[in-house]
């Protein structure tokens, strides 16, 4: 072997090492996010799994496990204790939560969900057809429910007497059947979720009728992206590449519903494309993209509204200490607001 062949394979032995130790690395530089959704796997999850699907958290440098939740508390508890770094929930739950717990390093960083999806959710052929209508009825709620936290707020917003509501606490599994037996007049749920459970079910969609709280006076937000505030001060940068993904992703799936929904369905085998597609276009049309979103953007919050929301919740909940916008939503982690723009 000549001299030059020497050199010559040392050389490339040289840059194979390299590009091995580049390699490792990178895999090295992956931070781990584990993620915790709010419920079981259904359409509006796209929003997090396309990003997933196509690589945009990795692009980010970040290794993401997505998992479903039992409860509206499961999120905010797993990323307060730091068991997940982020999640989504409840932002109304998140102030509750915060409030008897003064210490949980957990804050919203990202408004998913600009008007809330709570709803009542009856029937036209059991005489619900406006708030009013619900006195001398029974409504099904699951306690386990964001929705059902924010009912004393609207019957006080509706000048309901409560008192003269019959509510049944049920399971979320039996609530749909059981309105569509007639054995309830209504129910309190997300509206993507129980509007197409009901149509499932096979009952008429002029039986149906949806009654958004926000359209009744409710001035609350609704879900939001969570992060446990340790890891954000570790790792803001992890953070922010998080949001900037998300709202990658989340771009398309407002363009492209249909395409995204296949991120739910490749992960859940009993799921059909036509109820999740469903599901995900309402929530993308009702709950996302609102005029207030149009006029600035994804993602963030109108302080005044959100201090309105809390004084909302003040009606029903004795705060401790009643929070600032600014002790719940944190916004230093978004994309600048031109990034977050619809086109």
């Amino acid at each position: 072997m000549t001299l030059r062949n020497i050199f010559a394979r040392a050389w490339l032995a040289c840059l194979a090492g390299a590009a091995a130790g580049l390699i490792a690395g990178a895999a090295r530089a992956q931070t781990g996010i584990k993620f915790s959704l709010d419920e079981r796997l259904e359409g509006p999850a796209a929003l997090f799994l396309l990003p997933q699907d196509r690589g945009y958290y990795r692009s980010e440098g970040l290794d993401v496990t997505i998992e479903e939740a039992t409860n509206a508390l499961d999120p905010i508890t797993r990323v307060a204790s730091g068991g997940y770094e982020l999640g989504v929930a409840d932002i109304n739950a998140l102030i509750r939560y915060r409030d008897q717990n003064p210490g949980a390093l957990v804050k919203a960083v990202f408004i998913l969900y600009n008007k809330p999806p709570f709803a009542i959710v009856g029937r036209k052929s059991r005489g619900i057809n406006d708030p009013k209508s619900l006195e001398d009825k029974k409504l099904g709620a699951s306690p386990a429910g964001a929705t059902y936290e924010q009912w004393p707020i609207f019957a006080k917003l509706n000048d309901l007497d409560v008192a003269k509501v019959a509510i049944e606490k049920i399971g979320v599994p039996v609530r749909a059947p059981m309105l569509a037996a007639g054995q309830l007049d209504a129910v309190l749920g997300y509206s993507f979720r129980v509007y197409v459970d009901l149509k499932e079910r096979g009952v008429p969609v002029d039986d149906v009728v949806l009654l958004p709280m926000a359209n009744y006076g409710l001035k609350l937000y609704g879900s939001a992206i969570i992060v446990n505030t340790k890891f954000a001060a570790e790792k803001p940068g992890a953070v922010a590449g998080f949001l900037r993904a998300v709202v990658k992703g989340l771009k398309e799936t407002i363009k492209n519903p249909a395409a995204a929904v296949d991120s739910v369905l490749k992960r859940e085998d009993l799921g059909k494309k036509e109820v999740e597609l469903e599901r995900l276009r309402m929530a993308i049309r009702d709950n996302i993209v609102t005029p207030e979103v149009r006029a600035n953007g994804l993602g963030g919050i109108d302080s005044a509204r959100l201090t309105e929301a809390i004084n909302q919740i003040a009606l029903i909940h004795a705060f401790k200490a009643k929070p600032k916008a600014g002790d719940i939503f944190d916004p230093a982690f978004l994309p600048p607001a031109d990034d977050r723009r619809l086109n």
